[in-house]
């Protein structure tokens, strides 16, 4: 039982037998074919156990391990690795069969290589997953094969479950930029310091090109030399990042939705945040306020942040803002940076809201995000052929007018805006932030 689950015939097998009866007919009609087709069907028997034999008889076979990261990057590409190990005595041909979990919808994957004699080689490729959750890979085969006319497989029992978290590695990618001063790259702007902090941090010997205006003339008359007051940049600033996972954030672009969007922007704000000594927080609000996590900068706040949004969902329901400015009201006391992504599509939706936006901005930085409909931008664009395509386009240029209305009516009540596309959230999201700090607004 267990030789027939591992034993598979080839197509050159029966390719084979069918030539040999072609030959086996002819030689009907043909008598000096006779003895050739004899030898030829004899040496086919002796090539196929020879495989045989080879393939199943003596110790050789093929060990498989997977290389595979503790947890996967939403939205990314993760590379994964598999590892075979040949004890045959000569050179294999192998294919390589992964059974993938179901949300990534791949069904015709396998990779092919060859591997010499003791030989371990390790295979590389990507997914990139498009939801967060729990990802079950199954079994991992491997088939095997010498001459090419049976195959033999070699199966890795245990399955694997990883975790899909928010885009932890675009995460890590801008911090690199960060640290080593090269975010320019990666489309983040220099800004400008417009005035200057007033944060005090220590009193230094003045140098030539020091701003006289921060002389220190009591420390100077007492110690009979000028003195300096220093300033740094004001820290431990409160910033949060309110996620709605309403309806409207069910929107997908590029497989993902918007809401993932959101969270993967939210991951990389926050440790930016952090990385500038200020205290970061999540909020995950729909209907009600679900997920909270205080505005802090400790050590292992980035854990925490992810974990929290780790098993965020969309929800089908209408977004309620007034219990998001009573919960803001309630426990964000402190002036804060709100970065809130959600998405209005209409004016009216935005007229709706408009009063707990407004008292928002009231007490805090409120930025709200607006998503371009990049797909309705470019069938404005497109030249209609017939006239249904015309009466698509005018749909589609009133809708991208109503975006700029939305925009436009939230500058009008002074409250900032992020309008952009959903692939480009995240590079946006860090520019604001960064000049909100050096205008010194918060």
């Amino acid at each position: 039982m267990r030789f027939i689950r591992s034993f598979y015939i080839r197509n050159l097998f029966f390719y084979c037998l069918l030539a040999l009866a072609t030959l086996f007919v002819l030689s009907f009609f043909m008598k000096a074919l006779f003895i050739p087709v004899i030898v030829l069907f004899w040496g086919f028997v002796a090539a196929c156990t020879w495989d045989l034999v080879f393939l199943y008889v003596g110790r050789g076979r093929m060990e498989i391990r997977r290389r595979y990261p503790e947890k996967l990057s939403n939205g990314d590409e993760n590379e994964l690795e598999i590892e075979l190990s040949n004890h045959y005595p000569l050179a294999m041909q192998v294919r390589v069969l992964e059974e993938f979990p179901m949300q990534l919808q791949v069904r015709d994957w396998e990779l092919k290589t060859k591997l010499q004699s003791k030989e371990v080689k390790v295979l590389t490729f990507a997914v990139r997953p498009t939801s967060r959750g729990r990802y079950v890979f199954g079994r991992c085969h491997a088939l095997v094969r010498h001459i090419g006319l049976f195959e033999r497989k070699f199966r890795l029992d245990e399955s694997l479950t990883l975790a899909c978290y928010p885009s932890f590695i675009q995460m890590r990618k801008y911090q690199l930029m960060a640290t080593t001063d090269r975010l320019v790259e990666m489309g983040v702007k220099r800004i400008r310091k417009i005035g200057a902090t007033l944060e005090f941090d220590h009193i230094r010997e003045y140098v030539r090109g020091d701003d006289y205006r921060h002389l220190n003339w009591r420390a100077t008359a007492k110690h009979k030399k000028l003195l300096v007051n220093q300033y740094q940049e004001e820290k431990s600033q409160p910033i949060y990042a309110l996620i709605d996972t309403g309806r409207v954030m069910r929107m997908p672009f590029q497989g993902l939705t918007l809401l993932d969007y959101a969270i993967n922007s939210a991951l990389v704000l926050t440790n930016a945040a952090i990385l500038k000594q200020d205290r970061a927080g999540m909020l995950t609000f729909s209907k009600e306020v679900g997920n909270y996590v205080a505005a802090e900068k400790r050590n292992n706040q980035m854990q925490r942040i992810a974990d929290k949004l780790y098993a965020v969902q969309t929800e089908f329901e209408e977004t309620e803002f007034g219990q998001l400015y009573a919960y803001c009201n309630k426990h964000i006391n402190k002036r804060s940076l709100l970065l809130l992504y959600t998405n209005f599509e209409t004016i009216d939706a935005l007229s709706r809201q408009m009063p707990y936006l407004r008292m928002l901005a009231k007490s805090h930085i409120l930025v709200v995000v607006v998503f371009k409909n990049t797909e309705l931008v470019d069938m404005s664009h497109e030249a209609g052929k017939k006239v249904i395509d015309v009466y698509n386009q005018i749909i589609a240029e009133k809708f991208v007018y109503e975006k700029h209305l939305i925009v436009q009516e939230l500058h009008r009540q002074g409250i900032q805006t992020i309008y952009t596309a959903p692939e480009n959230l995240t590079i946006q999201a860090i520019n604001k932030y960064l000049e909100i700090k050096a205008r010194g607004l918060l």
